[in-house]
């Protein structure tokens, strides 16, 4: 599904929140490959079940013509800075609800990105029939629990040791929910 492109503008950074689209595919990769290795919250390392440009393609083509599935991109003067999706299910005893995935390239982060990806994959959510949208987050991550409960989401479950980081610990995943007229 495609959304309306939105304009930010936060402490001197302007940037547009809009649908991908298939020309946004090598960007994609690129970005997504080096978010992978600035960050231990997400589940992949860098180079880790990498998406390659024909990849992001279908993806984005599969998402454009699904009434279950958004994807949105970041754009700051004219480079895709990050993304978010919102992944719907086929089967018909899931299809209430949506899995939804945020990243952001580190020198971006501080701008609202993330929180502004959030609320516009909320509000199509809340006006295109989703009752849930479900996330994992790492138990670390302190500001996007944070920011995920100010958007309604609740703790539904911790998934113990679940993940295996760079100091040699391991860690928590947390399960979360935000219901919609259920």
């Amino acid at each position: 599904m495609r959304v309306e492109p939105t304009e930010y503008f936060l402490n001197n950074l302007r940037y547009i929140i809009r649908s991908a689209n298939e020309t946004d595919a090598m960007s994609l990769s690129e970005v997504r490959l080096q978010i992978d290795g600035e960050t231990e919250n997400l589940d992949r390392e860098k180079g880790e079940a990498f998406i390659d440009e024909s990849g992001f393609k279908q993806i984005i083509k599969e998402d454009t013509e699904s009434k279950s599935n958004i994807f949105l991109v970041v754009e700051v003067n004219e480079r895709i800075v990050g993304f978010s999706r919102c992944e719907g299910s086929k089967l018909k005893r899931f299809a209430h609800k949506v899995e939804f995935g945020v990243c952001v390239l580190r020198e971006f982060w501080g701008y609202a990105i993330g929180k502004n990806l959030l609320k516009e994959s909320v509000q199509w959510a809340d006006s295109n029939g989703v009752k849930k949208i479900s996330l994992a987050v790492l138990e670390t991550n302190d500001k996007a629990i944070k920011l995920y409960e100010k958007f309604g989401f609740e703790v539904e479950g911790i998934l113990k040791k679940d993940k295996i980081l760079s100091d040699g610990n391991y860690y928590h995943t947390i399960l979360m929910g935000r219901f919609h007229d259920l």
